[in-house]
Order: structure tokens, then C-alpha cells, then sequence
């Protein structure tokens, strides 16, 4: 377990604006570069980790190429299943299932582990994003609950209809409920949009199970949510968080571009890893 470094003496906790008390925080005073020192990227990653979601405003010089060059600091960049450059970009003209709870890539085996969103084109009312804090909500069960997820598993699918042509194969994963965070050693639970059924339990009860679990991710006190501007750029903890963007913005456009840093394989409560499928289909 990788050890938390104090980030006072490099990013003021005056600085650090929290936004509720179990998640989400605003820098303050920092312009992102990929060029910052190694002390400041370590501290941005602290406040990720202690936070689970950070935003910074006024980072409109800001590219593509420099959101690349940044990410690079925290990590190797993620593929993307469609084989998409780096950049993906979300453009709200596409038809995106983004308005639904997730966790990135969720269906790869390695889901990222940290993504880094940027504001680019902003309708002028709506298009807020919401986070969750998946490690609070575990701790919100009650033991039995608890015991109960640590024992389920799930099959994580990309659903979308490409993925039934790209390469041939569907991918799919299994994942524990419940893995141990690498870096802070927290329980956190693994859910969002990519679930299609629990291993071992019918469809009726997963439904259920599901939709419990996710109560508690998503209940309010659990939550933030951020209002964008263009220009503003928000960095998750895609292990420890569940988001969603809400589609409340008419038919005004919404762009952002995101990165994503390369994960690790969840580990299960008794130390088992996610198990990599692949269903291989005929192309349309």
C-alpha cells in the first residue's frame, strides 16, 4: 500500500476548497502543466486519493496535447476499446450513454484508475456532473450488507452497440463487488452502468441487489456535484468513485474531453483477481 504524502508544503490547504464532507474538494491557484515539479503532481495525486474528485477553474490553456502531456505525469495512458486516440471525446451531438451512473471502462479487465476531464464547449445552464464516493457508501452498510458484498461478483459488459464489431469480440469482465484500493488499502464498491447480473444469483434478485447497493453509492449526502465552466478541469479516483452527467441542458451542445491513466486488476476481499471474458460475435 503506496503511502500518502503531506501536500501542505506545496499546495497551501488554504487552497484546497472541500465541496461536502465526504467527497469532492476545488484547488485553488494552480495552473495545470505537465511540466510541474514532481512534489506538485505527487500532492495533486494525495488530494485525489484523500478527495476523490478535485476541480480546478480557469485552466483554459489547456489542449489536447497538454491534457495528454499532463495525464502522462500520473500514469501510462488507457486505451479505449474503440481504438480512439487518447482524447475521448464526449460531444453531447453523439449518441453517448453518459447521463447513466458508471465507472470508466468498468468492462476492461484493468479499468483506469484515474481520468481527467476537461470543459470545452459548456451550454449555458445544466450539464453538471455528479460523483459518488464508492468507499464511503461500503462503510454506510450495515455489517450483514457488507459480508454480502464482499461476496459477490459481476459481469461487467460493454453493451454499446460498436462493441459487437470492433475486433470481433464483446468484452466482458468479472469483477469482485468489493475491491481493496491499492493505495489506500479502503473496501470500495465496484457497480455503475457496465453491470449486466451478479455471478451465482438470478437475474430478479441481482436486479435488487444492485439497485440496494447503488442506493447507498448514490444517496445525496454521498455526493457532489460540479457545475461547469469552460475550461475547468475535474480529476477522479475511477477506483473509489461512480459518476454521471446529467442531460438537463435542452438542445444546447456539451463537449468535454477526457483522459484516462492505466489501472491495476481489482482484488477481491479474499485476494482473488477479475477474470478477463471475451465473447466473440458475428460482425453486423
Amino acid at each position: 500500500m503506496n503511502q500518502m504524502h503531506s501536500t501542505d508544503n506545496v499546495i497551501p490547504r488554504t487552497d484546497v476548497l472541500k465541496c461536502t464532507a465526504r467527497i469532492g474538494a476545488e484547488i485553488k491557484n494552480l495552473k495545470l502543466s505537465a511540466d510541474l515539479p514532481d512534489q506538485t503532481i505527487a500532492a495533486i495525486n494525495d488530494l485525489v486519493l484523500e478527495h476523490k474528485v478535485i476541480f480546478f477553474r480557469d485552466q483554459a490553456h489547456l489542449d489536447d496535447a497538454e491534457q495528454q502531456r499532463f495525464t502522462l505525469r500520473f500514469g501510462k495512458l488507457s486505451p479505449y476499446p474503440e481504438g480512439t486516440t487518447p482524447i475521448f471525446e464526449i460531444d453531447s451531438a453523439r449518441e453517448l450513454a453518459t447521463d447513466v451512473w458508471h465507472v470508466d471502462w468498468s468492462c476492461l479487465h484493468a479499468y483506469p484508475k484515474i481520468s481527467v476531464l476537461r470543459g470545452v464547449v459548456i451550454p449555458p445552464v445544466g450539464g453538471d456532473t455528479v460523483w459518488a464516493n464508492t468507499a464511503a457508501a461500503y462503510l454506510d452498510l450495515p455489517p450483514p450488507l457488507q459480508r454480502l458484498a464482499d461476496d459477490l461478483w459481476a459481469a461487467h459488459v460493454d453493451q454499446r452497440p460498436y462493441a459487437e464489431v470492433i475486433g470481433g469480440a464483446r468484452i466482458e469482465t468479472e469483477h469482485p463487488v468489493v475491491r481493496i484500493h491499492p493505495d489506500t488499502g479502503e473496501h470500495s464498491l465496484v457497480l455503475g452502468s457496465y453491470v449486466v447480473h451478479f455471478l451465482g444469483v438470478s437475474t430478479y434478485d441481482g436486479r435488487r441487489l444492485v439497485d440496494l447497493f447503488e442506493s447507498h453509492i448514490t444517496a445525496q449526502e454521498n455526493t457532489v456535484r460540479w457545475k461547469w465552466n469552460q475550461g475547468d478541469v475535474a480529476i477522479w479516483d475511477n477506483r473509489a468513485t461512480m459518476h454521471c452527467a446529467t442531460k438537463d441542458y435542452g438542445d444546447q451542445r456539451r463537449v468535454v474531453h477526457r483522459t484516462t491513466v492505466e489501472g491495476d486488476v481489482p482484488v477481491s476481499v479474499d485476494g482473488r483477481y477479475s477474470v478477463a471474458r471475451f465473447k466473440f460475435v458475428e460482425p453486423n
